[in-house]
């Protein structure tokens, strides 16, 4: 347990780069106490509007919270939603370096309607077509730039298929990093999930799995649940398959080894950053040569701590040590 404390004391010796889809998380929080009566709807009285970082940045926010020192590698609209976003950045004291701007991008903005406590609208404004040419090459050369100058651990992929993390980006910063020795992890979906080959650690949801396979199982039917991660395995040879299952907590698997941790009892108020926080936690972990026994054991408890509070939120460092050094 000791070595678990120096664990976290040992994060904030680590440098992280987190290149994928930034954007901003903005709620409108009010009370609902009628319908209205031009259409079957509630009436939200509106009470205040807040604004988040999101996506990418807030894997960034989640590396900070736990000590770690971010750097968001990302490219955003020359709009109002973009100065708001470079804002946010400035105002959470995260570094801007890494993040371009395009006339031809959207901001992307996912707007949360929370009418007592409970969310009853999201309204996303995106573009979500790739990014061209010379934007791959921009982005690339600023990750690379950025990865030698500050001896960055890692690079996390946070993929929401908004069009940042083009088959060609990711090739080339994964084939960059390889050549480096910097380790690499995926938070994926649907649309590139076999592009992550080679890659260091790559973390699914369940559902993202049998998408991204063509299977159709229940968690209940290991057998199939195996072959569904035969066939990741065999298609992108990561170095760890790291799923998390929900209420049936996470599997890790390394070669022939293969690990299920179980969820932890949690009043789920809200599953929204609940991956972020994963695998900034995970990421983290690796840098500092965790087993994976343990990478998934935190990265577990991070995610069901997160999945306490409403809205899209950080990891507390502190309270996950607690419960980390409890087990």
């Amino acid at each position: 347990m000791v070595d678990l404390k120096n664990v976290f004391e040992e994060f904030t010796n680590k440098k992280i780069i987190i290149v994928g889809d930034v954007m901003i998380d903005t709620y409108l929080n009010g009370s609902v106490n009628r319908i209205s009566p031009e259409a079957p709807v509630p009436i939200v009285q509106f009470k205040s509007r807040e604004h988040r970082l999101g996506g990418a940045a807030n894997v960034a926010l989640n590396i900070k919270a736990l000590g770690a020192q971010p750097f968001i590698c990302s490219i955003i609209g020359k709009d109002e939603d973009g100065e708001l976003f470079q804002r946010l950045i400035n105002e959470s004291n995260l570094s801007s370096r890494g993040v371009l701007t395009s006339d031809e991008r959207v901001t992307t903005v996912k707007t949360r309607v929370i009418g007592n406590n409970q969310q009853l609208l999201r309204i996303d404004h995106e573009r979500t077509n790739p990014i061209n040419s010379l934007s791959e090459f921009a982005l690339i050369e600023r990750v690379k730039e950025v990865a030698e100058k500050e001896q960055v651990d890692a690079i996390i992929f946070q993929d929401y298929n908004k069009g940042i993390l083009t088959e060609n980006v990711i090739a080339t910063l994964i084939q960059f990093a390889n050549e480096k020795n910097i380790i690499t992890t995926v938070d994926p979906k649907k649309e590139n999930f076999f592009t992550y080959s080679n890659v260091t650690l790559f973390k699914p949801n369940l559902k993202e799995l049998k998408e991204g396979v063509g299977l159709t199982f229940n968690m209940t039917d290991r057998e199939m649940f195996f072959e569904a991660v035969g066939r990741l395995n065999e298609k992108i040879s990561p170095k760890y398959t790291f799923i998390t299952l929900s209420e049936f907590g996470v599997y890790m698997g390394q070669k022939e080894e293969h690990l299920f941790i179980p969820a932890h009892l949690r009043v789920i108020a809200d599953v929204s950053g609940a991956g972020d926080t994963v695998i900034s936690v995970a990421t983290l972990c690796l840098t500092c040569n965790l087993e994976a026994k343990w990478v998934a054991e935190i990265a577990n408890l991070a995610g069901g701590l997160v999945c306490e509070k409403i809205g899209v939120t950080t990891v507390d460092k502190e309270q996950l040590m607690s419960e980390v050094l409890a087990l």
